[in-house]
């Protein structure tokens, strides 16, 4: 399925307090070189003792014993608070006017987010995102952009810890808001991307459905961990409704969910000295109607399998991480109306990282990304109406696959380099061999691969 492109219908009087929250507290801190976001407060800890080579999102061994044990090893923090911010320069080579990214070459405060987390008892934890888009909304008259708040990220955990002679278990259950969050290894979906972009051609133009959900749904599931070594999840989601309402605030539904849909997660770990390794597999299947504003009547199910595995090597000056992921969708909608034409279609992603960290100040990265599928006019247009009222058909410009065919294939080296804790500026290039199908004239208008090609510069904080 084409990725929904998500709006916001905005409330000012909150987009107002937010930001200003974020830039108050930002503004309070700029100063303090030696202060600590709530977990590394609430620990003791430095940021390189649960991010591998302090680079956030990535964890560590402890940084995952965190996780799993509910957040709520160490003192309750007084202020439970972490904010972060990101400006960025986004540059495409030959940026599309048509394009949803108008912001082309210019520098901007792209997104802050708010943070409550950490321990509220022995046993219960929280880890909840609000976050503030700088460029969330465009109006279609004035081509103007506008702010807007919405929640990110939730995850609010129960756990408990059975420590015997020969075995420790860790049991939890986990009530958040996106398949895959509760996850503690960078290879799931919800964290395998991070310090995204809303400008430029920086994604596949197709993403499997378990990756589409996030801030739209509520899901409870429960884990356990054995020995440090084996780890299994199972989950049930449904579209966010009722008292769970506050998990999709201020996101519009672009997938509307039918009943409880299921996710689980079956993971090996192993450690030796400095190295520590993962291999696993996930699912979720997800029937879902084709009208998110209109919930009745058939679904288009989909079917969604992935095998992932990560090693790290962590020791003194040095920090490398190798991860990979492989997803295949399978769904059957062609039964549906306008869903698709094909009675059934798949969709492959496949990603593969390799990152190296000096001393938790210098490093470097290198991403593969793919996603292949089966070709269907529906899903992945290349024509449109002219608007003449003839049914004279016309190419889609630039996002358009004149093969109806998802095949996107992009190459992401990355630069960066953390001079103070929780801060981090970098430098990525997206180099497109292939895109919706094609390495050139893709779209039917004669527009190339390569001319999606982008430069991304950021500087990301956090406190």
């Amino acid at each position: 399925m084409s990725k929904v492109l998500t709006t916001f219908r905005a409330d000012h009087s909150l987009d107002v307090y937010i930001f200003g929250l974020v830039a108050l507290i930002m503004l309070m801190i700029s100063g303090s070189a030696h202060a600590l976001p709530t977990f590394a407060r609430q620990t003791g800890q430095s940021c390189v003792a649960c991010h591998a080579g302090g680079q956030y999102p990535e964890l560590t061994p402890y940084g995952r014993l965190f996780k799993l044990t509910g957040y709520t090893l160490g003192e309750r923090p007084a202020v439970p608070l972490s904010v972060m911010g990101v400006a960025s320069y986004t540059k495409t080579i030959n940026a599309d006017p048509s394009s949803d990214f108008p912001k082309n070459a210019a520098a901007l405060f792209q997104t802050g987010s708010v943070f409550l987390a950490g321990k509220i008892t022995d046993n219960i934890g929280m880890f909840a995102q609000a976050t503030y888009d700088n460029y969330a909304n465009q109006d279609p008259n004035t081509n103007q952009w506008s702010g807007h708040s919405h929640s990110d990220n939730i995850d609010v955990r129960y756990s408990d810890r059975f420590i015997s002679s020969g075995s420790d278990l860790i049991v939890g259950l986990s009530l958040n808001n996106n398949p895959s969050v509760a996850d503690v290894w960078n290879t799931a979906p919800a964290w395998i991307q991070y310090v995204p972009t809303k400008f430029g051609y920086t994604g596949a133009s197709a993403a499997p459905m378990m990756s589409q959900l996030g801030q739209q749904v509520a899901g409870l599931g429960a884990y356990v961990f054995w020995n440090k070594t084996l780890y299994a999840e199972l989950s049930l989601y449904q579209t966010a409704k009722g008292a769970f309402t506050i998990l999709k605030s201020g996101n519009d539904i672009g997938n509307r969910l039918s009943g409880s849909n299921p996710y689980w997660r079956l993971a090996a770990s192993h450690e030796w000295g400095p190295h520590n390794m993962m291999v696993g597999m996930f699912g979720m299947n997800a029937d879902v109607y084709p009208d998110p504003t209109n919930p009745t009547g058939p679904t288009t199910h989909f079917r969604d399998r992935g095998i992932d595995a990560q090693y790290q090597y962590l020791l003194d000056d040095h920090t490398f991480t190798a991860q990979l992921s492989y997803i295949r969708e399978s769904s059957n909608g062609g039964d549906v109306t306008g869903v698709a034409s094909n009675s059934s279609n798949t969709l492959n992603q496949l990603q593969i990282k390799g990152s190296y960290i000096y001393r938790a100040k210098y490093g470097g990265s290198f991403t593969y990304r793919q996603s292949t599928g089966s070709s269907d006019a529906t899903l992945y247009a290349g024509l449109q109406d002219d608007g003449t009222g003839t049914g004279n058909m016309i190419p889609i410009p630039g996002s358009g696959s004149i093969t109806n065919n998802p095949d996107t294939r992009i190459l992401i080296p990355e630069l960066f380099w953390m001079p103070v804790q929780y801060a981090r500026v970098g430098l990525q290039y997206y180099k497109f061999n292939r895109f919706n199908g094609a390495s050139s004239n893709y779209d039917g208008a004669g527009r190339n691969a390569k001319d999606n090609n982008t430069l991304f510069v950021y500087v990301w904080a956090a406190y």
